[in-house]
């Protein structure tokens, strides 16, 4: 925002702004200019500004391409150094509420890039000399090239510094948990139905595997996401940007936040089709499914605690009825359960969007960047919640554990190999009908003595698998 657009409307509380539009009014203390003004008036959508990780990485690209312009000798040392501090202020949140753009703005996201240079500007321009958004902020970019790598940028940032560790977080909760009543051992469900035992710890340990597998996926991913457009401008041909500004940008990016960026090979991809995006949305889409499996895990275990399977009795954390006195609710998993199914619907949406582009544009920009921010944000929180207030406190009710495992017929299957498949299904369907041990009847029945049906139906030792020395083979 140069002074020299800047005029006292002669009333108070506002003053004139100019843009190539023509002039209009903007707040007085507003640090932005005319095109972010007219954003603020064409898009009264939602309420909803873009996130703050979001504006973080404006602030890092512009204090980068400063820095680069600068060492290209495009930008004189002291302007750029005005521009660096402003940019990198921006990025740590202190302007934020002059960053006031609606997320359904222009597809482009246009509005949210000049509103970060006319920002920029006026803060660099207190500094001294006079600061232009276009000519000397955005110089060498286009908003074609800064928003897809402000979506790359942010989100690549949020998931290293904020979901990863989340994710390793609850993995390090159930780990510990699970080698905690590891010992413990209970019936194994498929289809809801009894089947063969297995230990608590290997219950955990598939939980802790699948967010092991979501993570790996998650930084795959990442690989693609840091590749960056900017320096391809408007279209990918990098129009009015030297050369080496796209290989430079990544380098001072890297610097700048810590983390490792690179200049995309192929610009014109990076502006026209945002699949790294939505791959990554995908993930973050398969890391929902997990973790709701999760929940769900823990809502069933926890059923009851009378009429349900009550193996596990969560942490007590508030009143679950109006009504009903004494009841209470698994209420961190329900949270996280609702957190994936928006998770979920916000990557159908980035999918949408991600299919949204032609010829040389994506044109659902702001919603990408969004939605995939917004799932990042909800899931690193949720995990951590999840963990430490359901996960970290569970309790095992071992009585009615073993009361189940003692009476499961399933463990008939452990006989398969000695006596056959007909012989135990009878010995499975008698205790089922008499509500007998599968001990008992298997005693009358499969003319084995006691010891070895002993060893034969070891709950614990069926859990470690194997055929005829207590453990069994077998189809689900």
């Amino acid at each position: 925002m140069a002074k020299a657009t800047t005029r006292s409307a002669g009333k108070r509380g506002d003053r004139i702004e100019h843009d190539s539009m023509g002039e209009l009014r903007v707040p007085a203390d507003a640090l932005w200019g005319a095109q972010t003004q007219r954003a603020v008036q064409n898009f009264p959508i939602s309420g909803r500004p873009m996130p703050r990780g979001f504006i973080r990485a404006l602030g890092l690209i512009k204090a980068a391409a400063a820095d680069v312009n600068a060492g290209l000798g495009l930008l004189p040392k002291r302007q750029a150094a005005a521009i660096r501090a402003a940019a990198l202020a921006v990025a740590d949140g202190a302007w934020d509420a002059h960053f006031p753009i609606d997320i359904y703005q222009t597809g482009s996201g246009t509005s949210s890039n000049m509103n970060a240079n006319e920002v920029i500007a006026a803060l660099a321009s207190k500094a001294g000399k006079a600061v232009h958004p276009n000519d000397d902020v955005n110089l060498g970019q286009s908003s074609n090239d800064v928003i897809p790598t402000a979506i790359r940028v942010s989100a690549q940032l949020a998931v290293i510094e904020d979901l990863l560790p989340a994710i390793d977080h609850l993995r390090r909760t159930i780990d510990r948990r699970g080698r905690a009543i590891g010992k413990v051992v209970k019936t194994g469900r498929t289809h809801l139905m009894d089947a063969m035992p297995l230990t608590f710890e290997q219950e955990f340990g598939a939980w802790s595997a699948q967010l092991a597998s979501a993570r790996e996926r998650l930084v795959d991913a990442g690989k693609r996401v840091r590749r960056l457009p900017i320096g391809g401008t408007a279209i990918g041909t990098g129009i009015n940007a030297d050369p080496r500004f796209g290989k430079r940008m990544a380098k001072a990016l890297s610097d700048l936040s810590g983390t490792r960026f690179e200049s995309a090979a192929d610009k014109f991809e990076g502006i026209a089709a945002q699949d790294d995006a939505v791959e990554l949305s995908g993930q973050l889409n398969a890391l929902a499914v997990a973790l709701m499996k999760i929940a769900n895990d823990l809502r069933w275990m926890n059923a009851g605690p009378l009429a349900g399977l009550g193996e596990i009795e969560l942490p007590a954390l508030q009143p679950g009825s109006s009504i009903m006195p004494g009841k209470v609710n698994p209420v961190i998993p329900e949270a996280t359960c609702m957190v994936c199914a928006q998770v979920m619907g916000q990557h159908v949406t980035v999918t949408i969007a991600g299919a949204s582009g032609n010829f040389q544009l994506n044109v659902m920009l702001p919603l990408i960047g969004s939605n995939v921010l917004e799932s990042i944000r909800l899931l690193s929180s949720v995990m951590r919640l999840l963990a430490d207030s359901a996960i970290a406190g569970l309790k095992v009710r071992k009585d009615k554990v073993d009361e189940a495992l003692g009476r499961n017929p399933i463990l008939v299957t452990a006989l398969n190999p000695v006596i056959g498949y007909e012989k135990a299904a009878a010995i499975a369907k008698r205790a089922y009908a008499e509500r007998r041990p599968v001990f008992d009847v298997a005693l009358e029945m499969s003319g084995l003595p006691a010891a070895k049906l002993k060893a034969l139906l070891d709950p614990a030792a069926l859990t470690k698998g194997g055929i005829g020395s207590g453990g069994a083979g077998g189809g689900g």
